[in-house]
């Protein structure tokens, strides 16, 4: 069993930034950061493989946002950069203990915390 437990979000400016955390409980394969904006589906943002590190980032927001772990933590970050309003979303992260590929399909993890709120004002 994996608990997951997102904090950090917040109302910005755009241009700011944002540092979300995630902490989790038990073990977990690979770790990602999902958002969904009202109306919109849940897209992937970015994964990390906790044994690895190797990181994965959408397309759209891998020059603006990165992933990174704290192990001894357990907790694993994304940090947002030059935020827009169109970041604006409930961010959530997830987790995944088999093995296998994880990549930015929400529907490939198991375990979900609970949400943190982005907003980007423009």
């Amino acid at each position: 069993q994996v608990q997951l437990v997102e904090s950090g979000g917040a109302s910005v400016q755009a241009g700011g930034s944002l540092r979300l955390s995630c902490t989790a409980s038990g073990y977990k394969y690979c770790v990602g950061w999902f958002r969904q904006a009202p109306g919109k589906e849940r897209e992937g943002v970015a994964r990390i493989y906790t044994n690895s590190g190797n990181t994965l980032c959408a397309d759209s927001v891998k020059d603006r946002f990165s992933i990174s772990q704290d192990n001894a933590k357990n907790t694993v970050y994304l940090q947002m950069n030059s935020l827009k309003p169109e970041d604006t979303a409930m961010y959530y992260c997830a987790a995944e203990a088999g093995g296998g590929f994880c990549g930015l399909n929400p529907a490939r993890y198991k375990y979900w915390g609970q949400g943190t709120q982005v907003t980007v004002s423009s």
